[in-house]
């Protein structure tokens, strides 16, 4: 392509479609712009105007992380005397967290993505020593579940565990085994939803391909403990 373009002289080039394998690009910063594009047409006589239009491949998106600041939802931080929390940018407090929810529930209703995956500090539900937050029960979980979101991944407790929804898709996984573990504390939990809990040090890894998602948790020397899986598959034209 490139020796022909040097041959005609061109002018521009037309892409028509299907542009990023295989479910485009997540936003302007998405490395596969560079692998995919920048990378592959290297020819100096193809360093002109490009003009394109999207494919459906364009179109896809697998998965979509959204970010929750969970630390100014807990009513204790702003009562406890032991500590002293920097609260500029929170005040007043209602507003900042009408508005985090606004945004949250606002950013999974545009979201297209096949898996949604929210990622907070604090526990919504947990065995461990710190247990559920409930102001996080009360306010962030109905949002999740209405939005059909499909993991919620936390640290604050310093555990490993895996809570599985008995009401929706939703999954709960602690992974907040990086230190200060080995604390000896579980609380009862139904054994139908309490999938997994490991009281010592470790990680979680997350494999996520189009119609799957690989959940599993290690300890410390890199010794598999628990895995789980989901899939979800949806009509896509080829």
């Amino acid at each position: 392509m490139g020796k022909v373009g040097e041959i005609l002289d061109a002018d521009f080039i037309i892409s028509t479609g299907d542009n990023f394998y295989e479910d485009g690009l997540i936003d302007e910063e998405d490395p596969l712009f560079v692998e995919s594009f920048t990378d592959i047409y290297t020819a100096s006589s193809l360093q002109k105007q490009w003009y394109a239009v999207l494919g459906n491949h364009d179109y896809r998106g697998i998965v979509e992380f959204f970010f929750v600041d969970t630390t100014p939802f807990q009513d204790k931080y702003f009562t406890e005397e032991e500590h002293t929390y920097d609260w500029r940018g929170v005040l007043p407090r209602e507003d900042y967290l009408s508005n985090v929810l606004k945004e949250v529930d606002m950013a999974l209703k545009e979201s297209s993505a096949k898996w949604k995956i929210v990622i907070g500090h604090h526990t919504i539900f947990s065995a461990g020593s710190h247990g559920n937050t409930q102001e996080l029960v009360d306010q962030l979980l109905p949002i999740l579940e209405a939005r059909k979101v499909d993991l919620y991944i936390n640290g604050h407790d310093h555990c490993l565990q895996h809570i599985s929804s008995q009401n929706s898709q939703l999954q709960f996984l602690t992974s907040g085994g990086g230190s200060k573990a080995w604390r000896g504390e579980i609380n009862d939990w139904d054994s139908n939803e309490m999938k997994f809990y490991y009281d010592g040090q470790g990680f979680m890894t997350l494999g996520i391909a189009e119609n799957e998602v690989n959940v599993a948790f290690y300890d410390v020397v890199g010794k598999i403990l628990h895995t789980w899986s989901t899939s979800k598959y949806t009509h896509m034209d080829s």
